[in-house]
């Protein structure tokens, strides 16, 4: 299986993913077109910039008339204009709506673009201009109908619609209001829409079966946007970013923007260090600051994933921990059992058993890596009633196994592959995805199952693999009853 991994120990941003993707291979004649297919008077400029010693590509979004977009040109300030934190010489009252303008913080995707409005910075940026001109909003419902009319590929269409629904969702969160209500100001529109799409558009191009992130770093100090200072990540930012690793290494700078986290939270499968894989290609994208502290790029390693769990010979050492309990609240041995599972635990079950003076009892049976079994150890004694752990290590064979992502109609499923001496011997859809969607969904959950299996199939069949297929058609009902395991 093939993987894409972003390496975000400097965050995330639009541009700079972008000039990952192009630096890691994807050709930049692509998203020139899909900037074109767009029709909103933007376009691309690619150049090679260094940061902190290392090369990358940095990608900038222009105007056609060849001026950076607004976001960017205001190096010190990428707010938009409903701020009222700097001078103007018009009233801010006039820019009121019922829907709020989303490019008030650094919604062009910039990473650390806008250090006047950080702590530290130098303080508001005046400008020498007068605002004479009207300010133009664009809502989802726009930004839908423009992604749709484009001439890209009806996955890109999707991923991108996507990505951009994520980020009205965390805005109309934060702020109490009807996502369709959510509106862009245009030029942090164009910024957006042009990331966005360029962003789906290359991780298409890429090929590869899953995208895996690692922590993200936030950053640090604060940011100023229309109603006052906030602490990096911002509130939409780190709403974004839910369910994914995030730290701080202390730099007092907005290192993911919410471009890149809505990017990373639609693109991304799971967040982990960096994965076993065999290096094919690498790509760094530069982000617009020059810290002295640490190189400001992302990087993009694409390759194929080894087997994370087994060795390559199919067979491995492991520890058996077990213990007769019999005088416990079996809803505590459950909770144990839990939390063997989320600490690592390759497995856990309990057995009925009888025990001595006929009392019943349950014997609770712990499966761990070597290196985990005194840790699972303390973890038995501390939750339970048992006065002893037997233990004992045993050898076990096991298949090598594979994961690949199978499109449905109602979102991305895992799959996960069983191999014996190369040969496919076992495939079932992962149950917490298609539970996730089942419940989201109000689906059946067996009819989520059956569709992920199906699609898979279709891709293997796609790919010119029939002896494959045919085995995936028999295993279909099987793999669909007997889950994940």
């Amino acid at each position: 299986m093939r993987i894409a991994y972003l390496d975000c120990f400097s965050g995330i941003s639009g541009d700079m993913f972008l000039g990952a993707l192009v630096d890691a291979g994807v050709s930049p004649g692509l998203l020139e077109e899909a900037v074109a297919a767009l029709n909103i008077g933007a376009k691309l400029e690619i150049s090679r910039v260094n940061r902190s010693g290392i090369s990358a590509t940095k990608v900038d979004v222009r105007e056609n008339g060849g001026a950076k977009h607004w976001s960017e040109r205001h190096d010190e300030h990428a707010h938009s204009h409903s701020q009222d934190r700097h001078s103007h010489e018009h009233s801010h009252s006039e820019h009121e709506h019922e829907t709020l303008a989303l490019s008030e913080h650094n919604f062009g995707g910039h990473n650390s673009a806008s250090q006047g409005a950080r702590t530290g910075a130098s303080g508001p940026h005046k400008h020498d201009h007068e605002h004479k001109h009207e300010h133009h909003h664009r809502g989802l419902r726009e930004i839908r109908e423009i992604i749709q009319e484009a001439s890209i590929s009806s996955g890109a269409k999707k991923t991108a619609i996507a990505i951009f629904e994520a980020l009205g969702a965390a805005e109309a969160k934060i702020h109490n209001m009807d996502i369709e209500k959510v509106h862009f100001h245009e030029v942090g529109a164009v910024d957006a829409i042009v990331d966005i799409v360029c962003a789906a558009v290359g991780a298409e191009a890429l090929g590869v079966d899953e995208i895996v992130c690692s922590p993200l770093n936030v950053g640090g100090g604060t940011v100023q946007c229309a109603h006052g200072n906030f602490p990096v990540p911002a509130p939409a930012t780190l709403e974004l970013l839910k369910e994914a690793l995030v730290y701080s290494s202390g730099v007092q700078s907005e290192l993911v923007t919410p471009t890149g986290a809505a990017i990373v939270k639609t693109l991304a499968t799971r967040f982990e260090k960096f994965p076993a894989m065999k290096t094919e290609r690498i790509g760094y994208g530069a982000g617009t600051r020059d810290f002295s502290s640490h190189a400001n790029v992302l990087r993009l390693v694409i390759g194929k994933a080894q087997d994370r769990e087994y060795k390559d010979d199919a067979r491995d050492t492991i520890t058996v921990l077990e213990a007769n309990i019999d005088d416990l609240n079996p809803q505590v041995v459950g909770y144990a059992m839990e939390r063997a599972l989320n600490e690592g635990a390759l497995d856990a079950f309990v057995l009925p058993v009888q025990m001595k003076k006929n009392r019943p009892g349950m014997l609770l049976t712990i499966l761990c890596r070597n290196e985990d079994a005194e840790r699972m150890t303390r973890m038995i004694f501390s939750e339970t009633s048992t006065l002893g752990i037997r233990r004992r290590e045993e050898e076990r064979a096991v298949l090598t196994r594979e994961w690949v992502t199978a499109a449905t109609p109602w979102g991305n499923v895992r799959v996960k592959i069983a191999r014996h001496n190369g040969a496919v011997v076992n495939y079932a859809a992962e149950y917490e995805d298609c539970r996730k969607i089942a419940l989201e969904k109000s689906l059946p959950l067996k009819s989520v199952m059956e569709a992920a299996l199906r699609e898979y199939q279709i891709g293997q069949e796609s790919a010119g693999d029939p002896d494959k297929s045919r085995f995936l058609a028999r295993s279909l009902r099987v793999a669909t009853a007997n889950g994940s395991e």
